[in-house]
C-alpha cells in the first residue's frame, strides 16, 4: 500500500524546505486551494513540471491575507520568480451563486468550509507579494488570470474589469495550460536574460507603459483590439473584440498577437502555443504525484473537490464542442491533446495503490469524456480553420469521430487485475454518437455506446442536452434535442439486453441568452412528455471571456452585432427557472398565471393537469 513520505510532497513550510536539504528556493508558488498533489490540481501540475526541470519549488496553499502577512514572508524570497494563481475555479464562481448570493462552503478547502481565500486572489496575492518583495517578479496564471487577460464583464460587479495584469500589477500573465510557456520562461532566465526582456514567450501576455515599448517580433502579425476605455462607452467595441480574441484563442497555430491599450498602457498577449502532442501531456501526468492532499489537512476534514477525482484518470485535455457558455476551449484549447495507452494505464496501476482504493475506478475521461484521440484528418485543414466548434452546427468533414480507440482503451483498463468496475464521471457528448449527427462516425459508435451502457454506467450517466428550443440550443452552439431521444432509445436497449436498469440524468441551463419564458415553458412541457423530472439544472451565471457572457452584457451577437434578450433581473430569471420545477407545488399557481400572462395557456393542462 502506497503512504508516501512528507518529502514526496512538495514543500509549504520552512521545515519541509529544510528536510529536502535546500537552502534557498527557485519558485514558491502561491494558490487560492488547498495543496492536492494530483494532476487535477494546477499548482500541483506547475509544481512538479518546475521540479522535473531541475527546480526545487514550494507552494504555499491558501495563505491568510487578513493577519501579520508571515505566509507570504515564511519563505523567503525565490531566486527566479513567484507563482500566483486563484486556483481550479474562478474565485468568484467559487464563492457566489447565481444569484450572487455567498456560497457558505468551498469544495476547494479541507472540511468544504469558506473563508480560506479572498474574492479575486490573483489580485489579492499579487498586491500583497509587491508590497513586500518589489524587486521580484510576479507571474500569474490558472483560470482567473487565464479568462481575464483582457477586458472582461465581471458579472459580480456587473461592469467591464481591465486586464487581470493591470489589475493585479504583476509583471507576466500565462494563459490557458501553462507548462510549456513557464518552461520557457525558465529556460530564458536560466540562460541570463533578464526578467523583464522576457515579453515574446508565446501564451503569456505583459503590460508596458507606453506603446514605443511593445516587443518587436516580425514572426507574428499585431492587432490592435478596441481600448479598454473604448469599450467602456461602446458595447459593441467590447463585442467586436471578442470575435477576434475567440477566432485566435481557438487556432491551431496562431500568429497574431494582440494589444489593448488600457489607460496610458497596453497590454500585449502573444499567440497560445499549439496543442500537446502525446509525448509532452503524457510527460506532465507521469510525473510523481502523490495523488494525495497534503498531510497538513488529515484532521481538518475531507476535500470535497479531491474526493469527487481520488479515482478517477484524465485521458485528453481540450474540448471541440465550443459551447458558447463554457470557458473550456478558451483556457485548455479547442484541439484534442490525447495521452498514450501505456501512460493512463500506468496512473491507473498507480490509482491502485491508493490506501482505500477497493477497485472501482469513478472516470476515465475528460472535460468531455468521448473525444479521446480525436482530430482533424488533413492537419493543414485544421491550421487553417477559424471555426470555434468542429460539431456545431454540423460535425466538420474532416474530424475523426471514431471511438473505436477511446472503447478499447476501456477494455484495456477494464482487464487490469486491480479494476472491479470503472465507471465514466464525464460528460458523454452524445451528439458525437449519433448516426443521424455523426454520418461518417460506423459501427463503433454503437460499439461504443454498448460497451458504455453495460459496463461504465453506476446507474446513472451524465449528459447535457441544456435545454430543447432549437432557437436557444443554437446559441448556445448545442445540437438539437431531438438527438436525446435517439441516444435514449440505443442506450436503454443496450442497458436491458444486459438486464440493466439504469437512468441518465440530463442538465439543463435557465436564463441563458435568447431564452425566454416561453422557451422555459416549453421546455418544462417537452422534458415533462419525455418523463423527465429534472434534478440537475442550473441558472445562466455569466463568466468572463464566454460568448454568452459578451452577449449577455451587450445585448449583441459579437458574430452579427444583432440584438439578443437576456433575462437579468432576478424576477426574470426566477420566472424561467420555476418552470423546471413545475411538479412542484409551491410553483404551481405562479406557473398557471405566467403561461397565461405570456399567451401559453395551451401548456396549463399539460405542465399542471386536471388540479388547475
Amino acid at each position: 500500500m502506497y503512504r508516501p513520505e512528507i518529502t514526496e510532497w512538495l514543500p509549504t513550510t520552512l521545515k519541509e524546505v529544510k528536510a529536502r536539504g535546500w537552502e534557498e528556493l527557485d519558485v514558491i508558488l502561491f494558490t487560492g486551494d488547498a495543496y492536492i498533489d494530483h494532476p487535477s490540481f494546477g499548482a500541483a501540475v506547475i509544481g512538479r513540471v518546475l521540479e522535473n526541470m531541475g527546480l526545487k519549488v514550494a507552494i504555499v496553499p491558501q495563505p491568510n491575507w487578513k493577519d501579520d502577512l508571515r505566509d507570504f514572508k515564511k519563505l523567503g524570497t525565490p531566486k527566479l520568480f513567484f507563482g500566483v494563481s486563484a486556483g481550479v475555479m474562478d474565485s468568484m464562481v467559487n464563492h457566489y451563486t447565481a444569484n450572487k448570493r455567498l456560497r457558505s462552503n468551498d469544495a476547494y478547502t479541507a472540511g468544504n468550509v469558506s473563508g480560506f481565500r479572498p474574492d479575486y486572489p490573483v489580485k489579492v496575492y499579487t498586491g500583497i507579494l509587491k508590497k513586500i518583495f518589489p524587486d521580484t517578479p510576479v507571474v500569474i496564471g490558472g483560470v482567473e488570470s487565464s479568462l481575464r487577460r483582457l477586458t472582461h464583464y465581471d458579472y459580480w460587479q456587473d461592469k467591464l474589469k481591465p486586464s487581470m495584469l493591470n489589475e493585479s500589477g504583476a509583471d507576466l500573465l500565462i494563459y490557458g495550460m501553462g507548462e510549456k510557456p513557464l518552461k520557457e520562461v525558465v529556460n530564458l532566465m536560466q540562460k541570463g536574460v533578464p526578467f523583464e526582456k522576457i515579453n515574446t514567450v508565446k501564451q503569456t501576455s505583459v503590460q508596458v507603459s507606453n506603446e514605443n515599448q511593445i516587443p518587436v517580433n516580425k514572426n507574428w502579425e499585431t492587432v490592435y483590439l478596441n481600448s479598454h476605455e473604448n469599450c467602456l462607452i461602446d458595447k459593441k467595441a467590447f463585442a467586436s473584440n471578442f470575435k477576434i480574441i475567440e477566432v485566435e484563442s481557438n487556432m491551431m497555430e496562431a500568429s497574431k498577437r494582440l494589444v489593448q491599450q488600457v489607460g496610458e498602457n497596453f497590454v500585449v498577449v502573444n499567440p497560445p502555443y499549439s496543442y500537446l502532442k502525446t509525448e509532452e501531456i503524457d510527460e506532465i501526468f507521469d510525473l510523481p504525484y502523490t495523488r494525495l492532499p497534503h498531510p497538513k489537512y488529515r484532521k481538518r476534514g475531507p476535500i470535497p473537490a479531491y474526493e469527487m477525482i481520488k479515482f478517477s484518470v484524465n485521458v485528453h485535455r481540450g474540448c471541440f464542442g465550443g459551447c458558447s457558455f463554457c470557458t473550456i476551449s478558451a483556457h485548455q484549447g479547442k484541439f484534442i491533446s490525447s495521452r498514450s495507452e501505456d501512460s493512463v494505464l500506468k496512473e491507473i496501476k498507480k490509482v491502485a495503490q491508493l490506501p482505500d482504493f477497493k477497485g472501482y475506478l469513478t472516470d476515465l475521461g475528460g472535460p468531455s469524456a468521448n473525444m479521446y484521440k480525436m482530430q482533424g484528418k488533413d492537419l493543414d485543414i485544421c491550421r487553417k480553420c477559424k471555426r470555434p466548434s468542429c460539431i456545431f452546427p454540423r460535425i466538420c468533414f474532416n474530424l475523426k469521430t471514431s471511438h473505436k480507440e477511446l472503447t478499447e482503451l476501456y477494455k484495456k483498463a477494464d482487464a487490469l487485475p486491480e479494476i472491479k468496475k470503472i465507471t465514466i464521471g464525464s460528460g458523454i457528448r452524445y451528439d458525437l454518437l449519433s448516426p443521424s449527427h455523426n454520418k461518417k462516425g460506423g459501427e463503433d459508435l454503437d460499439e461504443y455506446v454498448k460497451q458504455l451502457a453495460q459496463h461504465h454506467v453506476s446507474g446513472r450517466l451524465k449528459i447535457a442536452p441544456e435545454h430543447t428550443s432549437d432557437e436557444v440550443l443554437k446559441a448556445m452552439r448545442k445540437p438539437t434535442f431531438e438527438l436525446y431521444y435517439e441516444f435514449m432509445k440505443r442506450f436503454t436497449k443496450y442497458s436491458e439486453d444486459a438486464g440493466l436498469n439504469q437512468q441518465v440524468i440530463p442538465y439543463f441551463i435557465s436564463s441563458h441568452p435568447s431564452c425566454g419564458e416561453e422557451n422555459m415553458a416549453e421546455l418544462a412541457a417537452t422534458t415533462k412528455s419525455a418523463g423527465l423530472r429534472l434534478e440537475q439544472v442550473q441558472d445562466f451565471t455569466p463568466t468572463p471571456m464566454t460568448l454568452a457572457t459578451v452577449t449577455y452584457y451587450t445585448g449583441l451577437d459579437p458574430y452579427t452585432l444583432k440584438p439578443v434578450y437576456s433575462a437579468k433581473t432576478q424576477n426574470e430569471k426566477k420566472a424561467q427557472n420555476m418552470f423546471f420545477f413545475w411538479y412542484k407545488n409551491e410553483f404551481r399557481n405562479q406557473i398557471k398565471s405566467k403561461l397565461t400572462s405570456i399567451g401559453r395557456s395551451d401548456l396549463i393542462g399539460k405542465l399542471l393537469g386536471k388540479k388547475t
